[in-house]
């Protein structure tokens, strides 16, 4: 296998100019929406065998996935096929950690052309204190605060989760929004933003709408689709969730409802959890009490609820759309439902998918 395709240590991989590369990312879709590389294609590795077709002879390739276990595979079929390819070794995750490592402390310089500061740039900056807060918190605090913002706004903000050094690079990356500088020592990270209206290059011609699909009505699941709806939401992303057969329970009033039913539909009303409270995990849920432990470690951990999420995502402008197939088939009347979800069908899922870089079935 060394014989036919070359393996590069994340140092390597980062002093190397990408553009020279047909860069192959490897990770699910999901993992993309706040860390990823600039020009790379995504072709998750559960869908490799149908795009390999797709990937380009013109310049040597370099694959990589999450931890560097997938990307070998891969590298080994394409060498096969006749490409020069190399993978990374350790994956994403160890190029992410040596590039942060390197970054930390820095100022990130200006960019070429950058237009002068306006008045409001050369003031001091608004003080945003996100620590504490969990993801997707400290990205939806700074998108809340800069979107009512004129260009040139500063603001100064910290947080305490690891996760926000990729997170705020990203989003300043996808928004269009200048990134002026950002530090991680003593366990906080500081970042100084500035406005821009600026629309960024990658939006200018693409759209980056997200649609999810929620046919499970798992607590775990439902919990993580509402993380990425919220995330997508403080990136200016049109979102739109898609809930079908179990995913409706979620929609459900946690109070009955008196509507008439069939004696059919009464006994699936009965059978069925009645809103989020009810939700049980997808594993370990031990006749509700993994729920329970579950929902008390977030609120320890400064995790919002799934039922915050869920009004957060309603406030930020997130589209919930239940299936009316499916709720005509589990006997579930819009009368039950909660305020804020509209009725659609297979065309309207169609429609948003259409309208998306990513649509994800949860």
């Amino acid at each position: 296998m060394a014989d036919t395709f070359k393996t590069l240590t994340a140092e390597q991989f980062a002093s190397l100019d990408h553009s020279k590369y047909t860069l192959v990312d490897l990770r699910e879709p999901a993992e993309l929406i706040v860390s990823g590389i600039e020009g790379a294609i995504n072709i998750p590795f559960s869908q490799f065998a149908t795009k390999l077709d797709t990937i380009p002879k013109t310049k040597p390739v370099i694959v990589y996935c999450r931890v560097g276990e997938f990307s070998e595979e891969v590298a080994d079929i394409l060498s096969d096929r006749g490409y020069d390819v190399s993978h990374v070794a350790g994956g994403f995750k160890a190029y992410r950690e040596l590039t942060e490592g390197k970054q930390s402390a820095k100022t990130v310089e200006e960019p070429e052309g950058a237009s002068v500061p306006s008045e409001a740039a050369v003031s001091e900056p608004v003080f945003i204190d996100a620590k504490g807060l969990k993801c997707p918190g400290p990205i939806v605090k700074v998108s809340d605060f800069l979107s009512n913002q004129p260009a040139g706004t500063r603001i100064h903000v910290e947080a305490t989760e690891d996760a926000f050094y990729s997170d705020i690079q990203i989003w300043c990356e996808r928004t269009g929004n200048r990134l002026d500088a950002i530090s991680f020592t003593d366990g906080v990270i500081k970042a100084d933003i500035t406005r821009q209206n600026a629309v960024p290059a990658a939006a200018a011609s693409e759209r980056h709408d997200k649609t999810f699909v929620v046919f499970s009505g798992d607590l775990d699941k439902t919990i993580a689709a509402f993380i990425m709806a919220n995330g997508a939401a403080a990136m200016g992303r049109k979102v739109t969730v898609f809930f079908t057969f179990w995913g409706l329970n979620i929609l459900r009033r946690a109070k009955k409802v008196r509507v008439k039913k069939t004696f059919i539909e009464k006994m699936f009303g009965r059978m069925m959890p009645r809103g989020t409270k009810k939700l049980g995990l997808s594993r370990m849920n031990m006749g509700g009490k993994g729920a329970k432990m579950i929902r008390k470690i977030m609120k320890k951990k400064g995790v919002s609820s799934l039922e915050e999420l869920m009004q957060s995502a309603i406030d930020h402008g997130v589209r919930l759309v239940a299936c009316q197939m499916s709720m005509d088939i589990m006997g579930i009347h819009k009368e039950e439902l909660i305020d804020g979800v509209e009725l659609g069908g297979v065309s309207t899922f169609l429609g948003s998918g259409e309208q998306s870089d990513m649509s994800l079935f949860i």
